[in-house]
């Protein structure tokens, strides 16, 4: 009997492969997903390490109990994406800058004493402990100078043509820093201006911030081969600052020579001439200083120009009386690197020393609670507190934010307007008959921790009066905001209000 021949009618079972739990036959895809799954894995693990250690950076160094419970808490609950954002926005202190008061470190404390006599006779005498005006001298580690004349120059139309003049007349050096410069008609004008004394062997020096002023390397070659010194603040300069992008130079300064300067909101660029029909007309705020508070003001650059180069500036320090000027002039410099939160405290100063007035101007009201305090007992002890902000604003969270608050301020019987004509970017103060501040400084979180800034604090009386008359003509054109105006929004947009203001820390 013959055999079958089961191989022909049935096929044969293939032998199972030796990798078969590696490669299954179906589902040749499974070992690139489990790699991507440990993978993703590995990132939440080293996320979660990252985060409690950065929970512990924040528990030891963030401002406010709130603020340090809201990173914590966030850290923690989704480190992948709060970690890089704490790095990045939750840092309140600029590290490695170099705070050289003291009017001016030179290279010798033989010479500090020669430079501290020669300012000693300008001093102004008898400002008491326990005043504002001592405060202020403490935050900005200057004093009170007497012998200044301070021109105020409303709108770039005044502004613009008096640091060009200023710049013509020099015959040494030119210092100019600015947060925003644009390669328009405007800038190419102040371009132009400093080509031509660089040429006539006047240094000059330029500092910018990399942030504010983008791509304008062909602006800067044409400089630098005429002989000017340019160079950008480099904010996440040094190995412990590379995410420090949440920081601005927000100054802007030019000093001709160390007799005359100017300060306060303006930027360069054809849209504060009006010519953006975006913005309309462009309400800012500046002044001329002459005299010695000028040297005051070249004391942050020489800083800032110091961080950004490691290069030690050595200038004249010779004061020199206005010729047709008395107003006293304190010069105070501002930003994260301070011990203290000085911009903060100076605003916060300032309110708490009114006995009868205070006005503010700012683009950007978005005060911490503590400030907002202040205000709500300056105006409960009778102060009579006026302010003044766009009504249509650049920026979208800012434009938001002042409705959380508002009210409140409102119920207090503080005034708030809103000045209608065009964008309002001046940034002014007034307490009483006494002082008056013009600076670069906005009445909100970025500029209180964040920018480095400097404001001019006045004491003359005719200055004062001018002041007084360019806020009263501002309050005419503004639009005074009610209680029922705010509380009648809809829904949507007090939502928005209270959801713009979280964003406060970081605008």
């Amino acid at each position: 009997m013959e055999k079958a021949n089961v191989d022909e009618s049935v096929p044969a079972e293939p032998e199972p492969h030796e990798n078969a739990e590696k490669c299954p036959a179906e589902g040749s895809g499974a070992p690139k997903r489990k790699r991507i799954r440990r993978m993703i894995a590995a990132i939440v693990f080293i996320a979660h390490v990252l985060g409690v250690l950065s929970s512990f950076h924040a528990l030891m160094s963030t401002r406010t109990s709130q603020g340090s419970i809201a990173w914590i808490v966030s850290l923690n609950t989704f480190p992948v994406a709060t970690v890089p954002a704490y790095w990045i926005f939750g840092r309140s202190k600029f590290n490695g800058y170099v705070v050289q008061r003291r009017l001016v470190e030179v290279t010798s404390s033989q010479e500090v004493e020669e430079v501290r006599n020669r300012i000693e006779p300008f001093v102004r005498e008898g400002v008491q402990k326990g005043t504002g005006a001592y405060a202020a001298e403490a935050l900005s580690d200057f004093r009170f100078l007497k012998g200044n004349k301070v021109d105020l120059l409303v709108n770039a139309e005044n502004a613009y043509p008096s640091i060009l003049e200023g710049i013509d007349s020099a015959e040494e050096y030119i210092l100019v820093q600015y947060y925003i410069v644009q390669d328009d008609e405007s800038g190419g004008e102040l371009k132009d201006h400093l080509i031509a004394k660089a040429k006539e062997g006047v240094k000059v020096w330029f500092l910018y911030d990399e942030i504010g002023t983008r791509g304008l390397e062909d602006y800067w070659a044409e400089l630098r081969e005429a002989g000017v010194k340019v160079t950008s603040f480099h904010t996440t300069r040094g190995a412990r600052n590379r995410f420090q992008i949440n920081f601005r130079n927000h100054r802007k300064i030019v000093v001709v020579d160390g007799k005359q300067g100017w300060v306060g909101g303006l930027n360069i660029g054809d849209e504060h001439l009006g010519k953006n029909p975006k913005y309309g007309e462009w309400r800012d705020t500046h002044i001329k200083i002459t005299g010695p508070s000028v040297l005051q003001l070249q004391v942050p650059f020489i800083e800032d120009w110091n961080w950004a180069t490691d290069e030690q500036l050595e200038l004249p320090w010779n004061p020199v009386a206005a010729e047709d000027g008395d107003a006293t002039v304190l010069i105070v410099p501002t930003g994260p690197a301070d011990d203290l939160e000085t911009c903060s405290l100076m605003y916060q100063q300032a309110i708490h020393s009114a006995k009868e007035r205070l006005w503010i101007a700012s683009p950007y009201f978005v005060p911490d609670p503590g400030v907002l305090s202040s205000l709500y007992l300056a105006s409960l002890r009778g102060v009579e507190v006026k302010i003044i902000i766009p009504d249509v604003g650049d920026n979208f969270l800012v434009q938001y934010s002042p409705y959380a608050f508002i009210p409140e301020l409102l119920k207090t019987g503080i005034e708030i307007y809103r000045y209608e004509p065009g964008f309002l970017h001046e940034k002014v103060f007034l307490v009483d008959d006494a002082i008056a501040g013009v600076g670069t400084a906005n009445f909100d979180n970025r500029s209180f921790r964040l920018n480095f800034e400097v404001t001019a604090l006045v004491r003359d009386d005719a200055f004062i009066a001018e002041v007084e008359e360019m806020f009263e003509a501002d309050f005419a054109v503004s639009r005074k905001m009610t209680i029922e105006g705010v509380e009648g929004k809809p829904l949507w947009h007090r939502a928005m209000a209270r959801l713009s203001y979280l964003t406060a820390p970081i605008q």
